[in-house]
């Protein structure tokens, strides 16, 4: 097994590289949350509009009855 020896400026500049991919990937990973709260919060809406929709003839039709 060889182990490399970099000198500092070469770490240094790894470094920065790691580090300025790693805050993109976080960047990129935040708009994807952002959007996919958003797709949730609409799709909760349908889900919550039709379960309202399905429910309210059922009522409807327990009114008439009596």
């Amino acid at each position: 097994m060889t182990i490399e020896k970099s000198s500092p400026e070469e770490l240094l500049a790894q470094f920065r590289e790691k580090y300025e991919a790693l805050a993109k990937e976080n960047q990129e990973l935040a708009r994807k949350i952002k959007e996919n709260e958003s797709q949730a919060l609409k799709l909760l809406g349908a889900i919550e509009t039709l379960n309202y929709l399905n429910t309210e003839p059922e009522e409807e039709s327990a009114e008439t009855e009596e």
